[in-house]
């Protein structure tokens, strides 16, 4: 990988693992941190070795934030030429699962980035919000849209109105989050859920990926027209001859993502 300033990379048996690296200000998001991440993720994404993403921060802190100083003189022009916020437009366009490893703060755009990854493993320590609020703003990268669809309009309102955080066992009761595991142990846990995940047929991983998102943005009808589409092309890949013959024969299928 690439040398970054503000991340660090490394390859963990098929997973693709990207640590947010500004220790000084709680994994700050930055205009640099956020370019370097999303160059390492779709560098990811097209390396062949990986089939899977985990994206985390440190113990302390998975995100606390924008970094609010590059911000503070910020002139509306200046945020839409800058455009930080699309950024995230290009995690949204992987097409590999991408899984949030959350410990500590994961506030702000911290949460709207874990919220736009595909799945969240958090430690017990996380802890949710969207305190935009007390600084002027709202959420701006996508914290109000789906924070009401993960948790329901009446949590989102109260912790977009109010500050309120969630506990990683709240959020794992609202849905949030799917797992939680304790500090020492998350950040293996969210790597073992990618590994398992990159051993299933890649295909059929990266159309069930499209299928789901789908859903997230669409109407049923469509929703499921998009499904149909997806399940009757997997007829054509070599995967899906290996994976039935692999079950008729009772033996464990070799997946060629072909």
């Amino acid at each position: 990988m690439s040398s970054y300033e503000t991340i660090v990379c490394e390859v963990v048996d098929q997973v693709g693992l990207v640590k947010l690296n500004r220790p000084e200000t709680l994994n700050a998001l930055n205009f640099t941190l956020l370019r370097e991440l999303m160059d390492a993720v779709h560098a990811f994404d097209q390396n062949t070795a990986v089939g899977a993403i985990v994206i985390t921060g440190s113990d302390r802190a998975f995100a606390a934030g924008a970094d609010i100083k590059e911000m503070v003189e910020a002139s509306a022009v200046d945020m839409l030429q800058r455009d930080p916020i699309g950024q995230f437009d290009r995690l949204i366009s992987i097409k590999k699962p991408v899984i949030a490893a959350v410990s500590g703060w994961c506030l702000g755009g911290g949460c709207e980035l874990a919220m736009s990854s595909d799945m969240i493993v958090a430690s017990e320590s996380a802890r949710f919000g969207q305190p935009e609020i007390t600084i002027g703003v709202i959420p701006g990268a996508g914290g109000t849209q789906r924070l009401t669809r993960r948790v329901g309009k009446a949590i989102a309102m109260e912790m977009i109105l109010n500050n309120r955080t969630l506990t990683a066992a709240e959020a794992l009761q609202l849905g949030l989050v799917n797992k939680v595991f304790p500090v020492e142990n998350y950040l293996d846990e969210a790597i073992k859920l990618a590994q398992e995940i990159a051993a299933r047929p890649p295909l059929a991983v990266r159309l069930a990926k499209e299928a789901v998102n789908f859903a997230f943005n669409s109407t049923l009808t469509d929703g499921l027209a998009e499904e149909r589409r997806a399940f009757y092309f997997l007829f054509s890949t070599q995967d899906q001859k290996e994976g039935m013959n692999a079950f008729i024969e009772k033996r464990k299928p070799e997946w060629r993502g072909e």
